[in-house]
């Protein structure tokens, strides 16, 4: 049986008086529940910190594909692990979309994770524009087949996939559970085709407006395993309750 992933994409959002609040309410909460927070880079540290030990992970929200040298502003693999990150996300839309990551970028970062031994979150996602022209699966297989093509399909067994419709990330709009049920169904099918095994086993989480009051119906869905929780993450009752309703 798969096991439920729900990680927290703080996004550009925490002070180091929140964040410890907000920690220490989701600590003694979730014991015994997997979970992950990934956090903006500053607050690596504290992060660490709070949750060595708990049953909660944490990671970083992007990573630079170069290994090191002159590239000012950026942070490699080594210094996530530094912080002792199991995760990172790639590719999230606001990434793609706000700074020109290509899906060919994507891909790098991605190999340049796992070949450090950190778990990539890789983000898949059709805009508003994709879905109501019907290429949602058209958009979500070139996204993965980037990755595929360079990393192999083997590799998604030490990763996770996210798939969050651009349209629903911070707008209020969820997708039905019936609506990402199908996009999830297409990707596991996707990867079946490649490897059965692979698929029967990869993590596919769920994001674009997650809250206490869908999460239940929406984890109840066959091919949904979990969910990346943009502003519900930061409200700790609202993050408690989502990782509660996964792991039922």
């Amino acid at each position: 049986m798969r096991k439920k992933l729900v990680a927290g994409n703080w996004k550009m959002h925490g002070s180091l008086a929140e964040n410890a609040a907000l920690l220490a309410a989701i600590k003694p909460a979730l014991t015994g529940i997997e979970a992950a927070v990934c956090v903006p880079f500053p607050y690596l540290g504290q992060a660490q910190a709070a949750l060595a030990g708990s049953s909660i992970t944490w990671g970083a929200q992007n990573v630079s594909e170069q290994a090191k040298g002159a590239f000012t502003g950026e942070v490699s693999t080594s210094m996530l692990l530094d912080f002792g990150c199991k995760y990172v996300i790639v590719g999230h839309s606001e990434r793609r979309s706000l700074y020109g990551e290509s899906d060919a970028l994507v891909a790098s970062k991605y190999l340049a994770a796992q070949a450090a031994g950190l778990t990539p979150i890789l983000c898949v996602g059709e805009s508003l524009d994709e879905r109501e022209s019907g290429v949602t699966e058209t958009v979500v297989a070139r996204q993965l087949d980037a990755v595929i093509r360079v990393a192999g399909v083997a590799s998604l067994a030490k990763a996770v996939v996210a798939y969050e419709p651009v349209w629903a990330i911070g707008t209020g709009k969820t997708a039905t559970p019936e609506q990402a049920q199908a996009v999830h169904a297409y990707i596991r099918g996707k990867v079946a085709t490649l490897d059965a095994g692979v698929a029967a086993q990869l993590i596919i989480q769920y994001g674009g407006s997650v809250k206490a009051a869908n999460a239940a119906e929406l984890m109840a869905q066959p091919d949904i395993d979990g969910g990346l929780i943009g502003g519900a993450s930061l409200v700790a009752d609202e993050f408690i309750a989502i990782c509660r309703a996964a792991a039922k």
